[in-house]
């Protein structure tokens, strides 16, 4: 008896595991290369900074960016449990791809869905808060990280692959699902000038240690303490405040990045 023909899509004969496997790992990377370079390398905005309420206490943006990270996490959680539920299916021609391709279309979808509900729909932030023109930003971060990962994803998905099974997608996107996180806690080391936000409750010699474990020097404050400009020229660790209190670690000197638009 002759075997059927495999059809040209490589979803063919696959687990729902391993498609939505794809689909979450890519969605959770979506969230957090937006909260990693948006909210914290580049600075333009938090979840929140489109609300007045909201940007009157950066302690609370960060709170909720915290939250929004925690939410990728189980996402991602999500993803890796199921990849591990299909993790036979690499055996198989075509699994590898599919895979890749659903994880560019969940890539794609985060960025989509975040455009239309919280960029147009919701107004919580937009792409640059700082800017004449923030629709230019917004339609440039849609098609480039939304619509463009998507339609790859689906030309891959609709091509034929005749290979044998492989391993190599699996293996980079956990590997970037487990980096991505801790990623974001870390500040920049190449920048004297460190912008400390301590947590609610943290006394002034806890700072102050934190400012000794460091080697460095207190820059500036903001009217209730727990916001410092830190320099660390002495060689200090930065990271080392968060064992004294830390929310944040960053390396933007007042007034840059968001803090140029959010009152602290």
């Amino acid at each position: 008896m002759r075997a059927a023909p495999q059809s040209a899509g490589v979803t063919d004969g696959f687990s729902s595991s391993l498609r939505w496997a794809g689909y979450a790992l890519g969605f959770a990377l979506g969230g957090f290369f937006d909260g990693i370079l948006l909210h914290q390398v580049l600075q333009w905005h938090h979840l929140l900074s489109g609300i007045d309420a909201a940007r009157q206490d950066i302690r609370f943006l960060i709170l909720t960016d915290g939250l929004f990270h925690v939410l990728m996490y189980a996402i991602a959680a999500a993803g890796l449990w199921l990849l591990w539920r299909a993790r036979a299916a690499f055996a198989v021609a075509g699994a590898d791809r599919l895979l890749f391709a659903n994880a560019l279309i969940g890539f794609g979808v985060w960025h989509i869905l975040d455009s239309l509900l919280s960029h147009w729909i919701l107004g919580i932030h937009r792409i640059r808060m700082d800017v004449d023109n923030p629709l230019f930003w917004d339609l440039l971060w849609f098609f480039v990280f939304g619509v463009l990962p998507a339609l790859i994803g689906l030309a891959l998905r609709r091509n034929r692959h005749d290979g044998g099974g492989g391993r190599r997608s699996p293996m980079a996107l956990v590997l970037a699902v487990c980096m991505a996180g801790p990623l974001a806690a870390l500040p920049a080391p190449a920048d004297d000038t460190v912008m400390v936000v301590f947590r609610p409750g943290v006394t002034p010699a806890q700072a102050l240690a934190g400012l000794a474990a460091v080697k460095g020097r207190l820059v500036w404050s903001d009217a209730s303490d727990t916001v410092w400009a830190v320099d660390v020229s002495g060689g200090g660790d930065p990271s080392r405040f968060y064992r004294h209190g830390a929310l944040l670690v960053g390396n933007s000197i007042v007034p840059a990045g968001c803090f140029n638009w959010t009152k602290v």
